[in-house]
């Protein structure tokens, strides 16, 4: 357990500066990149606009809008609730209520399931229900008792999380660095270390294009 309970550190902090540095990237590339596409894409929209005639038009009619408004999206709507997810969710708290918890780390883990469980509810997620019952009837909170082998039990089954929790650490590590962003960067630091400057490059290559576009777009106006 104590093996685990470090190695688990280690993912974790792994996990944090990774994070780190992506968010880092990403300011820096929407700093330094970002705001030049989005400026290409404008010049590229009002280009497609005006090959369209779509310029006369607002002329003549400068109150027409030219595009429509998207309404805020709609939370999920809850599902209906039958008598098996009540009931479900009956066993659920009776089984996890925070208040039978036997010390504060306890109570922590219980409150947390029941946040869960009262989301599921609300949206009549039976499957979830149980999964999260099923989930506390196999944790080491679940094992009452203080004699020896209700001990090993707990230990037994810390183990299990804790495995469990470092290989979902070491998906999440890999996701974060086969996300788009984790690939960018990883770019950008391999050419980095090849003493090349890929987000310098991507700046000038972006630059040309813009002024490309503005030639057109200007061409196209007069």
């Amino acid at each position: 357990m104590t093996q685990l309970e470090a190695a688990l550190d280690g993912q974790r902090s792994a996990i944090a500066r990774t994070q780190t540095a992506l968010a880092a990237f990403r300011i820096r590339y929407r700093q330094e990149v970002g705001h030049l596409h989005e400026q290409l894409d404008e010049l590229e929209a009002a280009i497609a606009e005006a090959e369209l005639g779509e310029i006369s038009k607002r002329v003549a009619d400068p109150e027409r809008p030219t595009t429509t408004p998207l309404g805020p999206m709609a939370d999920p709507q809850p599902r209906f609730t039958s008598d098996a997810v009540r009931k479900l969710f009956r066993d659920v708290a009776k089984t996890i209520h925070p208040d039978l918890a036997p010390d504060e780390e306890g109570r922590d883990r219980r409150h947390a399931l029941m946040i869960e469980a009262n989301r599921a509810y609300a949206l009549g997620d039976e499957e979830q229900l149980r999964r999260i019952l099923d989930a506390w009837t196999r944790s080491a909170h679940a094992v009452d008792g203080t004699d020896p082998e209700a001990v090993r039990q707990r230990l037994v089954r810390r183990i299990a999380e804790a495995e469990d929790l470092l290989a979902a650490c070491a998906r999440e590590l890999t996701a974060l660095n086969s996300s788009p962003l984790g690939k960018l960067k990883a770019m950008v630091d391999q050419a980095s270390a090849k003493g090349k400057d890929l987000i310098g490059e991507m700046v000038e290559r972006l630059k040309r294009d813009i002024m490309v576009a503005q030639n057109r777009l200007d061409a196209i106006r007069s």
